[in-house]
């Protein structure tokens, strides 16, 4: 999973493995996860403490990637467990892959 500055991506948050999972898109992955990981938004991922970026993919547009979120959102929980697992098993933090 290569990523470039300012590529639509879709993205999976999770507090710790196979506890709460966040799903979004963005334009700017860096700065989004940054804003994830210093409670910059007083929402679900400040509440639920989704720290860890565990999986990304980027798209050629936007429209792709918000397209491919909500698509990811309608998965059964053991669907985005399974996608996380097939490209990152350990449940790593890739945040230091993307800076």
């Amino acid at each position: 999973m290569a990523y470039r500055n300012f590529l639509p991506c879709v993205y999976i948050m999770a507090s710790e493995r196979n506890w709460t999972l966040y799903i979004g898109s963005s334009s700017d992955l860096l700065k989004r996860v940054w804003q994830h990981k210093n409670e910059y938004f007083e929402w679900f991922s400040k509440e639920y403490k989704t720290k860890f970026l565990v999986y990304y993919e980027a798209h050629d547009t936007m429209d792709g990637a918000i397209t491919r979120e909500r698509q990811l959102k309608e998965w059964q929980r053991n669907w985005k467990k399974d996608l996380i697992e097939q490209h990152n098993p350990e449940w790593r933090d890739l945040y230091d892959d993307i800076i």
